[in-house]
Order: structure tokens, then C-alpha cells, then sequence
């Protein structure tokens, strides 16, 4: 199933532990590239993160975020550390005897020295399971979100496969018409000239012209690399790359039919085809 790189999913749970929602943005990029970002108290989830997404995505730039929201009382609790405030204390009077004064801290001065207070470890195993778990159901949401975008895509890029075809099928129908037309022009200049109009001469600079103006070898390339984009977009893998490398023969072709046309009409297929490719390069380029 084709698939496009372009996706947004979100998706929550609630529990005894709080609240945990997963944002994931992907667009278009060349290579795999996570940007994650993750509560800090949930930071050791990073490498199963970048792992789940590495098994499920192959390309695209994306955005991973990730929220949580404590329950009440879930919070850990904290506790005074008495053995250091005592020795903090007994400091504090052997300061003020050397200086001869006395002067008692309040409980908030001593509540701001580091250390003091300290919070209890809480266990979030629980939490970053349902975290992970998450994780996969917005990574399936995103999943389905591309499949969704890759079919619309892929139909676009079957429409334009048509108008090339079709274009190709002009510029074939066209050229006895180019042919015939050069035969006249070559046997008006021998009259210009004066020459005498010798049927085998005629027909060897006619030979010769038809030589530089043959492009039956570009139009059964052309139609070749279309067939093949067509038979790519039915394949159950990643095609972006091979999709792009095909654009390049597809132009490569056109590029070569305008070169050597001869005709107005045919020169107006090329250009089309050329708008044509560059459309279906731009579409490619979020395809995964």
C-alpha cells in the first residue's frame, strides 16, 4: 500500500497514574528523522521510543511529543531530611559564636537550602507502560492517516500517468503528419534552387532529416518508465525513492523529444509532458 509521508495523530488515555497524550507530525524528508520530546521525569522512555518508531516508519521527518498529567496524589511526597538540617543547625551556632551574634534561621530559609527537602521516588512503571502502549496505537493512527494520503496521492499520479500517455499517443499520431510535411518543404527548396528534382536525392536528405527527428525510441521509453510507475504504485513498499529515480528518465526522454522536434505541436507535447513530470515529482516527494 502506498504511502505518504504528510500525517498527524493524537491520541490519550486516562488512568490512577493521570493523564498521557501522544502527538506525532510527520512531513516529507528523505531518511528517518524523530525529534522527540518527553516529560522529564519519562526521559528514560527515549530508546523505546526511537525504536517503536524506526520499526514502524522508514522515512519522513517526525515530530513525537509526548504529555502527562499526574493524578492527584500521585505526585511523590516530600520529606525533610532531619539529619542535614540538624547538621545545618549545629553549623549555624558555631558560626554565630565565632562572631559573637546570634542569628536563628527561620524554617523558609532553611526550606531553600539545597537538600533539605527531598522527594520521594514514585514508581512509574505503570506510567511508562501505558506511555509505550499508547505510542502504538498513535503510531497506527499515523499509519492509517498515510495510507489514507498515499491513496489520494497515488490517484493523482495515475491521472497524470494517463495524460502523459495520452500525449505520447499525439506526438505518434502526429509525426506522418511532421514527415510528410518536411518531404514538402525539401522538395520546395529544390525548386527554390533550381535543382533538378531527383527522386533518389529527394529521398536520401529525407532519410537523413527522418534520422535526426526519430523519436519512436524516446516515445517507447516514455511509455516503458510509465508503465513501470504505474506497476510501482501497486507495490506494498516503500516507493519514493524508485518513484524519483523514474521522474529522472521520464524528463531525460522529454527533454530529448524536444530537442528534436521539428514541429510546433510536437514541441507543445514535450512542454506539457515536462509540466506533467514535474507535477508527479513534487507529489512523489511525499511519498514514503
Amino acid at each position: 500500500m502506498i504511502k505518504s509521508m504528510t500525517a498527524f495523530a493524537r491520541e490519550t488515555q486516562g488512568g490512577p497514574f493521570g493523564e498521557l497524550a501522544w502527538e506525532l507530525r510527520s512531513v516529507n524528508h528523505r531518511f528517518l528523522e524523530p525529534h522527540i520530546r518527553l516529560p522529564e521525569e519519562l526521559r528514560a522512555l527515549e530508546t523505546a521510543v526511537r525504536d517503536r518508531l524506526a520499526k514502524r516508519l522508514q522515512r519522513g521527518k517526525v515530530d513525537c511529543t509526548l504529555r502527562y498529567d499526574p493524578a492527584v496524589g500521585v505526585v511523590g511526597s516530600l520529606r525533610v531530611n532531619r539529619a542535614y538540617v540538624e547538621q545545618l543547625l549545629a553549623a549555624g551556632d558555631e558560626i554565630s559564636s565565632l562572631i559573637g551574634r546570634s542569628a536563628e534561621p527561620s524554617a523558609f530559609d532553611l526550606l531553600r537550602w539545597p537538600g533539605v527537602i527531598q522527594e520521594q521516588e514514585r514508581d512509574l512503571d505503570q506510567v511508562t507502560d501505558a506511555a509505550l502502549q499508547l505510542l502504538d496505537q498513535a503510531l497506527t493512527t499515523l499509519l492509517q492517516t498515510r495510507a489514507r494520503e498515499g491513496e489520494r496521492l497515488a490517484a493523482l499520479l495515475r491521472e497524470r500517468c494517463d495524460r502523459l500517455q495520452e500525449s505520447a499517443v499525439r506526438v505518434r499520431v502526429r509525426l506522418p503528419q511532421v514527415m510528410a510535411g518536411v518531404r514538402k518543404r525539401l522538395a520546395d527548396r529544390f525548386v527554390e534552387l533550381r535543382a533538378e528534382l531527383d527522386a533518389g536525392r529527394l529521398e536520401q536528405e529525407l532519410a537523413l532529416v527522418a534520422a535526426r527527428l526519430d523519436v519512436d525510441e524516446e516515445l517507447d521509453r516514455l511509455e516503458a518508465h510509465v508503465a513501470e510507475v504505474r506497476a510501482v504504485l501497486t507495490r506494498d513498499e516503500p516507493v519514493g525513492r524508485r518513484l524519483d529515480f523514474l521522474m529522472q528518465e521520464l524528463n531525460r526522454e522529454a527533454n530529448t523529444l524536444g530537442s528534436k522536434s521539428a514541429d510546433v505541436e510536437v514541441t507543445r507535447e514535450a512542454v506539457e509532458m515536462k509540466v506533467l513530470i514535474e507535477q508527479l515529482r513534487e507529489q512523489i516527494q511525499n511519498l514514503e
